[in-house]
């Protein structure tokens, strides 16, 4: 079938604009826009029936033609002064109004970039189908990427901001069915370390156990487990500088509740949720984090980053480095202990998923190495016990045994019970 063809089937439909005629034939040309190509085909379809209406021909075939021809030519007026488009229901006449909406949705956030999407309402849905259906346009665009496309570039103007199809700062959405604009704005990443220094604040958020975070008397109605965490601890001065919604933490592993984590800290990402800012002073992000946390927690070298060093953070495998007090339910010979720990060095640990987390992981048997392992300090009351391993080692349990889930343990190799007292992470290797 050819153009003109297709062209007549279309306008026998009922009446029907430029953008949403040119659109059926998106695909046929380039350097036109569809409003262009739309009243090019329109044209051409009235000349075409005045053409024929002049030559001696098939009767039935010039009254067909002289029909499609009298719809083309009523295609043709002047907004205003014919029909309301069928397919679009005369969006594409308003076109500036979407984009005002949308710039005065975007006017109170900072960003470089923007995309624009549609939620298509199931009337213009079904309209699209119907001329698909009855024209049998092969060539055609979706209705909503003409819209995208148009719409974009008015907002663009609008706003000297650029379209950006992978990663834009901001998703503006045209909601159709319910004409509004919806904004969906991409969070900011900040790349850091932290050092803690208490041994009763987790890393993140802890819902209540009793309440699930609802509030009640065993949380003193917070719904929280611990008063505080790093994560919170981190949370007002990103809001504050970003003006986010809220934050979310992301750490490379994590240490235990009672544990302390020193040396050059621990690796994180803290996400600011919904920015209205997407710059800030991150020097003065982190001297009001530390000023607030009153010597609890210490963040360094904060930096802005990439949404993808998330995941590169939590697939690592990064060694650690572990300052063990290690007690023992009987005194153990100095000669009979470093022989254990050396035993341990260079060893593959097989570790059942530990008693202490097994609601929360899966029960398997993990292969990990012991690379170094040495005595700080020997009492008569603990002993100091520097370990140096591949990630994903449970330390409590290299030292515990666990009840005989992991194989070696120190407890195995020296024959009598011994605990980690206190753990101090020292270094964590990425």
């Amino acid at each position: 079938m050819n153009i003109l063809d297709t062209a007549k089937r279309i306008v026998q439909e009922g009446p029907i604009c430029d953008h949403c005629m040119g659109r059926q034939f998106a695909k046929l040309s380039t350097g036109l826009t569809n409003d262009q190509r739309g009243r090019a085909i329109k044209l051409a379809l009235a000349m075409e029936g005045d053409r024929l209406r002049k030559d001696e021909g098939d009767k039935e075939i010039l009254e067909e033609l002289s029909s499609s021809s009298v719809n083309a030519r009523k295609s043709l007026r002047k907004e205003g002064e014919d029909e309301k488009c069928w397919v679009c229901l005369g969006l594409f006449e308003k076109l500036d109004d979407w984009a005002e909406r949308a710039e005065i949705a975007l006017k109170d956030y900072e960003y470089s970039t923007f995309l624009v999407g549609t939620k298509m309402s199931g009337l213009l849905s079904e309209n699209e189908e119907i001329l698909w259906t009855e024209s049998e346009a092969t060539h055609a665009e979706q209705f909503k990427s003409e819209l995208n496309r148009e719409v974009g570039k008015l907002i663009a103007k609008r706003t000297n901001k650029e379209v950006e199809l992978e990663t834009p700062d901001i998703l503006v959405t045209l909601d159709l069915a319910n004409e509004e604009v919806i904004l969906q704005v991409r969070s900011v990443y900040i790349l850091g370390r932290y050092r803690k220094f208490v041994r009763t604040i987790p890393q993140t958020r802890w819902p209540c156990r009793s309440c699930k975070g609802k509030g009640c008397e065993a949380c003193n109605f917070t719904g929280k487990q611990y008063p505080e965490s790093v994560d919170e601890l981190t949370k007002a001065p990103v809001i504050e500088a970003l003006k986010c919604k809220d934050t979310k933490f992301h750490g490379a592993g994590r240490e235990d509740i009672d544990a302390l984590m020193l040396g050059t800290g621990r690796p994180f990402v803290v996400e600011a949720v919904e920015p209205l800012l997407r710059t800030c002073d991150l020097k003065e992000v982190e001297k009001q984090i530390n000023d607030q946390a009153e010597g609890k927690i210490e963040v360094i070298g904060l930096t802005f980053t990439p949404k993808g060093t998330i995941e590169a953070l939590k697939t690592s495998k990064a060694d650690k480095v572990y300052n063990l007090k290690v007690t023992f339910k009987e005194q153990i010979p100095e000669e009979k202990l470093r022989s254990a720990i050396n035993e341990l060095i260079g060893a593959q640990i097989g570790q059942r998923t530990p008693q202490r987390v097994s609601h929360r992981r899966a029960d398997l048997v993990r292969k990990r190495t012991v690379h170094d392992m040495k005595i700080n300090e020997l009492t008569e009351d603990y002993a100091m016990i520097e370990v140096h391993c591949e990630g994903g080692l449970y330390v409590k349990e290299l030292i515990s045994s666990d009840e005989g889930r992991t194989v070696p343990s120190l407890t195995g190799l020296i024959g009598t019970q011994a605990t980690v007292a206190e753990l101090d992470v020292i270094g964590v290797d990425i």
